[in-house]
């Protein structure tokens, strides 16, 4: 035993002094344009951007779309956008919405750095459409973009509001033979409608 507690009595020795560790950063990254830098992020990440100049126009802009056309179920937690033919209200049970084929969300917040979208229950209700609709599509006003999550987190309260997400694209995982795969666990695709 003795050679044990030399060798782990010379390690002790031989250990560099503590160092206090370093000041988080008190802020992140900042963008110039943060709605450009939102787009390319969002791209990144799997999805697509689609910036508008006015809420009017996100009908005629979902129409383009081939997921949207295609679909037979529609849910909108935006009233009077989409043709949305799930009455989410009348759900029970999350269960009945495991056939729908598109949804269409209101996002609260949207961070420049990395494309993600803050989503509150409140307004997502049941929640379950954000997870189990084949294709998304979320909206969020333009002026609702910052650049970092130092930025987003001092606009949001956690905790408050029940259950909330940050979403970013559509589901993906690469753990599957090193493979990225779109889809996996979730949505199949998501479009991000950038308002004003």
């Amino acid at each position: 035993m003795a050679s044990r507690d030399d060798i782990l009595a010379a390690l002790r020795k031989s250990a560099p002094a503590p160092l206090p560790l370093p000041d988080p950063p008190a802020s992140g990254i900042e963008y110039p344009d943060v709605v450009a830098q939102f787009c390319v992020a969002i791209k990144e990440v799997g999805g697509t951007a689609v910036r508008l100049p006015s809420a009017s126009l996100l009908d005629a802009e979902l129409a383009r779309l081939p997921t949207f056309r295609d679909a037979r179920k529609i849910a909108s937690c935006i009233p009077g956008v989409g043709r949305a033919n799930v009455d989410l209200g009348a759900i029970t049970d999350p269960h009945q919405l495991d056939d729908v084929d598109f949804a269409v969300l209101p996002g609260e917040l949207g961070v420049a750095e990395s494309g993600a979208v803050w989503v509150l229950e409140a307004r997502v209700h049941p929640r379950a459409v954000a997870f189990l609709a084949q294709h998304l599509a979320v909206v969020l006003a333009a002026d609702a973009i910052v650049s970092n999550l130092h930025q987003a987190y001092q606009r949001v309260t956690v905790g408050e509001a029940g259950f909330t997400m940050w979403l970013s694209g559509p589901s993906k995982t690469a753990d599957i033979e090193q493979a990225l795969v779109i889809g996996a666990h979730g949505a199949r695709s998501l479009t991000a409608f950038v308002v004003g």
